[in-house]
């Protein structure tokens, strides 16, 4: 059972949109919000990464990625590929 409460107000056209794409994917309006607003807090954090270094590790950290990267053959196969939108298809 959850034990908090979450209010907010909308405009008419907001909330029926919502009620639309919710009762698309058989969820209520409630369920749907929260797991937008969730899946979004999520992406919101992950993309804040902060990490602390001294002065010395702070110069070796910036050496690494200043340095010419390793040959990865696996990458460079991957980047070979191309990507499905971008190729022709027969005519019928």
């Amino acid at each position: 059972m959850r034990d908090a409460t979450i209010k907010l107000r909308a405009h008419l056209k907001q909330r029926d949109l919502i009620d639309h794409a919710a009762q698309l994917v058989g969820k209520s309006r409630s369920s749907f919000m929260l797991e937008a607003a969730c899946d979004k807090a999520q992406a919101v954090l992950l993309d804040q990464v902060f990490f602390n270094l001294d002065a010395e590790k702070f110069r070796r950290f910036t050496r690494r990625l200043d340095a010419p990267s390793a040959r990865n053959a696996g990458l460079e196969r991957l980047m070979a590929v191309r990507a499905p939108w971008g190729r022709k298809t027969a005519k019928a």
